[in-house]
Formats: C-alpha cells, structure tokens, sequence
C-alpha cells in the first residue's frame, strides 16, 4: 500500500490478518515492491485491475444490477420508465479500468448501453481522451479528489473500452461536480461513499454532452439507468475536511505531504 494511505485504510486491511507492505505512491514504485516480495517470497500476484480473471469477476456485478433491476420493476413499474422493464445503460466509474471492462464484456449483446465516468482534473480523464486520441495514455499525474481513479488504464482493459461495440462512451467532471454529486448521495441517498464513487452521479447530474446524448437517443420517454457506486474508501474526518473552505480545490482530502512540504498524488486502483 501507499504509504500515504488513510489510516483507518491502512487499520482495516491488517484487522483481515494482512501483512502491510508499503511502498511510494505511483504505479511504478509499487510495481516494483510488487516485483520485489514475489521474487522474494514466491507469492502470487492478484492485480488489481489488468487480469482477465479480475476482469470477468468484477463484471459479475452487471449480472447482479440487472436481475435486481428487473425484480424491482416487476413489483414496482413507477420507479421506472412506463412499459419498459429492464436496464436502458450503465454508467460505472473507471480508473484502470477492471470492472468498467467486466461490465462492458457482462452486458455485451443485452442492448444495455455502458458508459464510463471519470475525473476531469490534471488529466485524470485518460480513457476519455484516450479514445478522443485512439490510443492509450500510458501515465497519470493528477491530485484529483477522486483518489481511486487516478492510475492510467490498464492494457487488457483498453483493448476492451475501446470497442465501440462494447463501450457507449466515456465522460468526465469537474471537482466541484463531485463534491455535489457526493453531498447528494450522502445527504439524501444517506450513502457513506467515497469521491470516486459519486463521480458516475455527477456525470448524470452535470455534465451537459451526456445529458444531451440521453436526450437524444432516449427521447421524452427517457432510460432507465444503473449507477455503480463503487468505493468506500474514506473517513469523517476526509469527508469533513472535503467540504472545508478549501486552499486549493483539487487537494487530496487528507492532506497528505512529504517532508518537504510537497504534496503527492496516491496513485491506486481504481
């Protein structure tokens, strides 16, 4: 783990009986710890998001929303658009793009249309400007609040997200948008997430070109959507220091310097 990671983060991994080994706070320096305790002890290395394995788990989760999607509209059909029974789209968080990848390859062939959501700030929305380029961005660097969605996307998931086929599209928001769309999920969802988690609310709530893409393709009648809140990763004391009157918007909710008084981004899975 990083050693800028939350202590109740670093607390609640060692309660599950795991041996914490640390490391700096960039994919590449924890690669090569990674690299050092398997060559060292012979262990088994699980990644967190490029794994075909991994991939195709964390796509059992689309599996799950859509059964439940359609049990609750069969007992309640008000919820959701009149006459129509089941999912329209998905919208899931993306970081390296894991589960993202496994919901895109879960619900290929249903006519459910899956879109990604990302951070918008320093470059933290590499898949959406990856497709915007056609290729992948290899390297992240952003202090986004979004912690959990600031590592570039892996490259099995890519060969996944950038099917047209598999994926609808991918839109990014600001830190603001954020923090809004969490002060709603906790405030009236009473939702205890993290701000990775909330980024897929604010892509529905504010950002205009996905707004006018539903509009467009779903008419007056509109979709109905699943919103994946993945990430529970935070404290009170972050989620109270978010809503603070901020230094400086993008800053890491906990504050989290170097000795030197310099500020570093914890680039974790997403």
């Amino acid at each position: 783990m990083p050693t800028i990671s939350t202590p109740s983060k670093i607390a609640g991994t060692k309660s599950h009986g795991a041996n914490v080994i640390f490391s700096g706070s960039t994919s590449v320096e924890r690669e090569a710890v990674v690299a050092e305790v398997v060559e060292e002890t012979g262990a088994t290395l699980v990644p967190p998001y490029d794994h075909p394995d991994i991939i195709l788990g964390q796509g059992t989760q689309a599996l799950e929303l859509e059964e439940q999607v359609e049990r609750l509209l069969e007992l309640e059909p008000a919820l959701g658009v009149p006459g129509r029974k089941r999912l329209d789209a998905v919208i899931a968080p993306i970081g390296g793009g894991g589960m993202l990848s496994g919901i895109c390859t879960a619900l290929l062939g249903t006519g459910i249309k899956v879109f990604g959501a990302e951070p918008r700030f320093e470059g933290a929305n590499d898949a959406e400007e990856g497709l915007r380029q056609g290729k992948r961005v290899e390297s992240v660097k952003t202090l986004t609040i979004a912690d959990g969605l600031r590592t570039p996307v892996g490259d099995i998931p890519w060969s996944i997200i950038s099917d047209k086929e598999k994926l609808a599209g991918i839109y990014s928001v600001t830190e603001e948008q954020i923090k809004a769309a969490l002060r709603l999920a906790m405030e009236r969802a009473k939702l205890f997430i993290e701000p990775s988690a909330a980024v897929p609310l604010a892509v529905m709530l504010y950002n205009e070109e996905f707004r006018k893409l539903v509009e467009r393709e779903a008419g007056e009648e509109g979709w109905n959507v699943g919103i994946i809140l993945s990430g529970g990763n935070t404290t009170m004391e972050a989620i109270a220091k978010l809503f603070e009157a901020p230094s400086k918007v993008a800053e890491r909710a906990e504050g989290k310097v170097t000795v030197d008084g310099d500020r570093i981004a914890e680039n974790v899975a997403g």
